[in-house]
């Protein structure tokens, strides 16, 4: 072996073995014969750094809430910090997150619940399903990213799919997600992605200048994101533009993928899709035929929500997270030097059988009993770090399912399993075979 090719497994350390796929609903090798050697808290040398992997539910809560103190922060890989940018809310640290974060929580509550909105994400649906009318098949997954992206983009920006500029940001930004998905191993991509990331920038801050000069002239108010984030004097220019690119890449890519883990897991449960079903029959018999949904609507969908947690549980869309020790830690009898990386695993709580009964089965029902906000189930990370966009998230995918139930049934075509890179996502696409329902 040569002197460089020995430097690099010293380097990588384990790391190839951690992130070699595995179904999404699985643990992966990596981490069942570590847990069978070392138990739930264990030693490695991971992403070029000595690391401690905990698998533990107690110590996994611990260090998600002590981020924002002086035990913990987050830290990801330096060729993430080089695509993302130093004040991105998904790596910025201290005061700087805290700032980010608090606009973010600020513009989903004033957000979620505006009848524009919802009537637009509703608009959008009915849009994208209307389109399979005279389709036998489609590939879900690119569905769902074209649904979420129309989404996001109207939400934060404002933006029509019609208009030219949605199809320029789009096609920067699925270069920028090529790039970012590459880290931590492609190292190549990354010049890729950071000009990836300088375009959609450029254009987005030629959106903001329009956007100031329109309401200079009295244009006009829009009812978007970037209508409230002109006004926030809390941010930089820098920190804005961040802030739409975080909306942008929250918004598009984990919400797409979790309406397809949603559509793959249903298609596999018929108990449940029927039950689903029903649930929205009778939303809808309450409404006049072509009537809006609303946030009591979204209330009442209480076995959507189930569905929808026990997707994210047993198909883990975040596996883990990035974290690193500022100074010696004890917990229980676990030391964790400073210095260290720190890798808290979801999925190795969610999928045990010891914190959830039948752990390895899908099944909304746990959710009728069981607390969503409890320490065994973390889809969205938590502490100060938690992810502020959820809540959006899940209104899209149940208005989506209204609809997409009452209109159509669906099976896979082939067995298309959810693969974790670590990065989840359908190999095949997810094709699925559509029969419209009867009115």
């Amino acid at each position: 072996m040569s002197r460089k090719a020995l430097l690099g497994g010293l380097y990588l350390g384990e790391t190839l073995g951690f992130l070699k796929p595995h179904p999404s609903n699985t643990i992966g090798a990596f981490l069942h014969r570590s847990l069978f050697r070392y138990g739930n808290v264990f030693k490695s040398h991971l992403f070029f750094s000595p690391t401690v992997v905990s698998c533990d539910q107690e110590l996994n809560y611990f260090i998600l809430q002590k981020t924002r103190g002086k035990l913990f922060q987050c830290s990801y890989p330096k060729p993430i910090h080089g695509i993302l940018g130093n004040v991105s809310m998904l790596v910025a640290v201290g005061d700087t997150h805290k700032r980010l974060r608090n606009v973010a929580i600020s513009l989903v509550s004033i957000t979620k619940s505006k009848p524009e909105f919802l009537n637009d994400i509703e608009r959008i649906a009915v849009q994208i399903l209307n389109s399979w009318k005279d389709k036998q098949q489609v590939m879900f997954c690119e569905e769902a990213r074209k649904f979420s992206f129309n989404v996001i983009i109207k939400q934060v920006l404002g933006l029509t799919s019609e208009e030219p500029e949605t199809g320029k940001i789009l096609e920067d930004f699925l270069a920028f997600m090529r790039g970012l998905v590459s880290i931590p191993l492609y190292i190549p991509g990354t010049p890729y992605a950071r000009a990836a990331r300088s375009r959609i920038s450029s254009r987005v801050k030629a959106i903001i200048e329009e956007r100031r000069s329109r309401n200079g002239r009295s244009c006009g108010v829009r009812n978007d994101f970037l209508e409230i984030l002109l006004s926030v004097d809390t941010l930089s220019e820098d920190e804005k533009v961040s802030f739409v690119l975080d909306s942008l890449l929250g918004g598009y890519e984990t919400t797409s993928l979790l309406m397809a883990m949603v559509v793959h897991l249903l298609g596999q449960s018929p108990t449940a899709s029927e039950q689903l079903k029903l649930e929205h029959e009778q939303i809808r018999s309450s409404k006049e035929r072509d009537e809006f949904l609303n946030w009591e609507d979204y209330k009442k969908m209480g076995f959507t929500q189930n569905v929808i947690n026990e997707a994210l549980r047993y198909g883990n869309i975040v596996k883990f997270v990035h974290r690193k020790a500022l100074k010696d830690v004890k917990f229980r009898d676990h030391l964790i030097p400073s210095g260290w990386k720190v890798l808290p695993v979801f999925t190795a709580v969610h999928l045990d059988s010891s914190v959830h009964a039948d752990a390895l089965q899908f099944h909304p029902w746990r959710w009728e009993a069981q607390d969503q906000t409890c320490k065994k189930f973390t889809p969205f990370g938590g502490g100060s770090r938690c992810c502020p966009g959820s809540e959006l998230a899940k209104i899209e995918i149940a208005f989506f399912l209204h609809h997409l139930l009452q209109n159509f049934r669906w099976t896979a075509e082939d067995v298309d399993q959810p693969m974790a890179y670590p990065y989840v996502e359908f190999g095949k696409g997810l094709l699925i075979n559509l029969d419209r329902c009867s009115i």
